[in-house]
């Protein structure tokens, strides 16, 4: 069975190289997953050469595994690749079909060259199929992850847009919340406001809630905290805007307001 160190790609490769390029790129634009109104074709066609190149140089080396250290530059160049694709707003799928579509060009070359050894053919192809399949399911778990941390760092944005903390007069900060107070909003209230009254020295912070249909209990114990801290700042804490069931609950923690 064909391995890393035995296998005939590598000199497919490098003996085909200046055909598979162009019938590769031309398999990825006939798949309909390269979107040409986010990227170019010059950038496409310089992102199937370098790759090319860094398969061949591994493979040559005998390095067939490429979760190996030796393929540290291969998979740093498919995860800038994913990253980049994630951000232009490519889909997983359109992502990974760039290291897929390579299997059609260089198969038909092996082919060629082993018409007569259908065992090797059989053996290379199983051998290519399993490292591109590899490499390409790659490009999808770095594109995952590239847009988790895109998304959580839009969320995050979001909460600090959120939650405006306003100077109102002299030494007076209003800070109006309006939609649900998660805990993780009600951190991010307490950031700001403690943030503001650092940096304008105010005096009192008035938090209104009247826009926030519901606090639970933890909520309610950030918000008494976010009160203790403000004091510990030498501020005053006002909570406005307080309905029925959420003076029930404050007053059931046993807050000081």
């Amino acid at each position: 069975m064909a391995t890393g160190s035995k296998s005939m790609i590598p000199d497919i490769v490098g003996r085909y190289e200046a055909e598979i390029l162009p019938e590769w790129v031309d398999q990825q634009l006939a798949a309909g997953t390269q979107r040409r109104d986010l990227m170019e074709q010059r950038e496409l066609r310089e992102q199937t050469k370098r790759f090319l190149a860094l398969l061949r140089g591994r493979l040559q080396n005998g390095d067939g595994d490429p979760d190996a250290p030796a393929w540290a530059s291969t998979r740093e160049f498919l995860g800038e690749l994913s990253r980049r694709r994630a951000q232009l707003g490519f889909s997983p799928s359109e992502t990974a079909t760039f290291v897929f579509s390579l299997k059609q060009p260089l198969f038909e070359r092996l082919r060629k060259e082993l018409v007569r050894e259908p065992e090797t053919l059989a053996e290379e192809i199983w051998y290519g199929t399993k490292l591109l399949d590899r490499l390409g399911l790659y490009t999808t778990e770095v594109y995952q992850k590239g847009r988790d941390e895109m998304i959580a760092r839009q969320q995050q944005e979001m909460l600090e847009l959120s939650t405006p903390v306003v100077q109102l007069w002299q030494g007076i900060l209003a800070l109006p919340l309006i939609g649900t107070l998660d805990s993780a909003r009600t951190q991010v209230v307490m950031e700001s406001l403690l943030q503001k009254i650092v940096d304008t020295g105010a005096e009192i912070a008035i938090i209104d809630i009247t826009g926030v249909p519901t606090v639970d209990t933890l909520v309610a114990q950030h918000l008494l905290k976010t009160v203790g801290a403000a004091r510990l700042m030498g501020a005053e804490c006002i909570i406005s805007g307080i309905r029925p069931q959420i003076a029930q609950t404050i007053v059931h923690l046993g807050g000081e307001l």
